[in-house]
């Protein structure tokens, strides 16, 4: 019988899988948070789950670490998706990529065509193509975490980052003034996999599609 693996990230990709998880009949039989173990069995013996970061799922599917994966669509662009099949937009963990600056900036005049900006982020290639078909030109400065402090301490003039309340946001007195697409995690699959393991990889396929609309619901 052949192991089906599939890559998932801590948090809320993953506790937002479990329902399409469960929809497959799988359950997942260890907890991640009090686990240390990253390879989790699963109530299928021919099912198992990798946890890696949410940046590397692409990597573990498109190299055949995993068969599968669930990752988010700015890891998919920032990070490439080449070689990758993903045949459903799952629906899960969605938020939206936007940009936000001080609430005491003038975001409107900055962004004129021809002018310049500094723009903190973690997804220096999505912030690139957005200004760049606005027509504005940016100095990037990539970071990793607290994007919200760059506009704070002078690091930058505008950040781009994703959004789910707002809330973290207007904490930091900053506000959002783009948005530039909405965010939800994608099904991922090696091509490799889909043609040496077709039927079961198939039959999740089919399982997971037939799970997202009630899940959406409650999204």
């Amino acid at each position: 019988m052949s192991t089906i693996t599939l890559a998932l990230s801590k948090g809320r990709i993953f506790e937002e899988s479990l329902p399409l998880l469960r929809a497959a009949g799988i359950e997942v039989t260890e907890d991640p948070e009090t686990s240390r173990k990253l390879i989790l069995p699963t109530t299928r013996p021919e099912v198992r789950v990798v946890l890696v970061r949410a940046s590397d799922v692409p990597t573990y599917v498109q190299h055949g670490g995993a068969d599968l994966g669930v990752a988010g669509l700015d890891v998919l662009l920032e990070h490439g998706s080449q070689g990758l099949y993903q045949p459903l937009d799952l629906r899960i963990a969605r938020c939206r990529m936007s940009v936000a600056v001080r609430a005491d900036f003038d975001y409107a005049s900055a962004v004129t065509q021809g002018s310049r900006i500094r723009v903190a982020s973690k997804y220096v290639t999505m912030a690139r193509d957005h200004f760049a078909n606005k027509g504005v030109h940016v100095d990037l400065i990539k970071l990793y975490g607290s994007m919200e402090l760059a506009p704070l301490t002078g690091l930058a003039d505008a950040i781009v980052d994703l959004v789910s309340t707002g809330s973290t946001l207007r904490a930091n007195h900053l506000q959002e003034v783009e948005k530039i697409m909405d965010i939800s995690s994608r099904l991922i699959v090696n091509q490799a996999a889909l043609k040496l393991k077709r039927e079961p990889i198939r039959r999740l396929i089919e399982a997971f599609e037939a799970a997202i609309p009630r899940t959406a619901t409650g999204a």
